[in-house]
């Protein structure tokens, strides 16, 4: 089916909507298309061939149970959006597909909750141009479960969201990762180093997670994303030598430009040891520049790690990039009901004797 018979507000509602489907945002929170649009036999087919045709990408389609959530009321939408019961119709395929969802056999709701599903990010800048094929970082991710150490990384959180939007809308950012080497701590499911490894142009990536679980994960998320031979994945403890990690083993002259960390401060007891590898890396590397995410769920917490940061001398800058409402975000969607900040922090003017009482 050719684009060219839908208008240019019809191709953004159904892009946007497919955007967030493939998601898997809420039902509640997506922008559904118009009844003008929902209308159009050719927007129905659209949405059909690139949300619900499992012919060459089933691999990567939302799980079933998602894909009959939104079927549903999609579909009455459309029945809704008819005018003229003799002109307007209804996709065959769409039925059929819906048809076939109502009568497959659905995993219980426990079940459900372990399995790992796709979750596809289109990181796109508000002022990205309209391409017909768009970027799209694929990951593996289970949503509901934590992982055997106890940690939450099988899942993208808000606060990596929240910072790929500001990477990708920063000129001078892209510019800075550019054929520079990126760290990144706490990586999760690796969408944060991904991004830079296929993106933005970062000439190598060291993803890091304390728990194996997780790192593992970052592998299969890497290979799927052909970004494995540009990323370094493995296993970093916080409050451990930096200089004896396995980063320099592998590359006793290791460099780095770059840190990331999203979410890192959830946890007052892991403040110390955070803070602890963010001064050795000053130590190593004392023009690195380390950005932080952070969602404020607890004052207190939070209020710890500005504490650990001034007593170490840090240079803390809170970053300008403000939360954009859910209902007005064209990519990488997440919460705001909760408030993220960014900071860049660079090492003290004058480095702290690590020996100093």
């Amino acid at each position: 089916m050719t684009q060219g018979s839908l208008s240019e507000e019809a191709l953004r509602q159904i892009r946007l909507f497919r955007r967030q489907y493939l998601q898997l945002l809420d039902a509640q929170n997506l922008a559904w298309p118009s009844s003008e649009t929902l209308r159009s036999s050719q927007a129905q087919e659209w949405i059909y061939e690139h949300l619900f045709q499992t012919d060459d990408v089933s691999h990567f389609l939302p799980p079933e149970r998602y894909r009959l959530l939104i079927l549903k009321p999609l579909m009455s939408k459309i029945e809704n959006s008819i005018v003229d019961p003799e002109e307007d119709e209804i996709s065959d395929n769409l039925m059929s597909t819906l048809a076939e969802l109502m009568f497959s056999p659905m995993p219980d709701d426990a079940t459900a909750a372990q399995q790992r599903n796709w979750v596809t990010y289109t990181p796109l800048s508000k002022d990205s141009p309209s391409l017909d094929k768009e970027p799209e970082l694929k990951l593996l991710e289970n949503r509901a479960v934590i992982s055997g150490a106890g940690t939450t990384g099988l899942r993208t959180w808000e606060a990596a969201l929240h910072l790929s939007s500001y990477l990708i809308s920063t000129p001078e950012l892209i510019a800075s990762i550019k054929g520079k080497r990126v760290i990144e701590l706490g990586a999760g499911t690796g969408l944060l180093s991904i991004l830079c490894a296929s993106h933005l142009g970062a000439s190598q990536v060291v993803a890091t997670d304390g728990d194996e679980g997780v790192v593992q994960a970052l592998h299969e998320n890497a290979a799927f994303n052909d970004v494995k031979d540009a990323m370094d994945i493995g296993v970093l403890w916080w409050g451990r030598a930096l200089k004896g990690s396995w980063m320099f083993e592998k590359d006793p002259s290791v460099s780095c430009d770059l840190v990331l960390g999203a979410d890192v401060t959830y946890d007052k007891a892991v403040i110390p040891a955070l803070v602890s590898t963010m001064r050795d890396m000053f130590e190593v590397w004392p023009h690195v520049q380390i950005i932080i995410s952070a969602t404020i769920r607890n004052s207190d917490t939070f209020a710890a790690f500005e504490y650990a940061c001034a007593h170490n001398e840090f240079n803390v800058h809170e970053v300008d990039y403000p939360l954009i409402p859910m209902e007005q975000q064209t990519s990488l969607f997440h919460s705001t009901a909760v408030s993220i900040k960014i900071f860049s922090i660079t090492a003290p003017a004058k480095q702290r004797d690590p020996y100093a009482i």
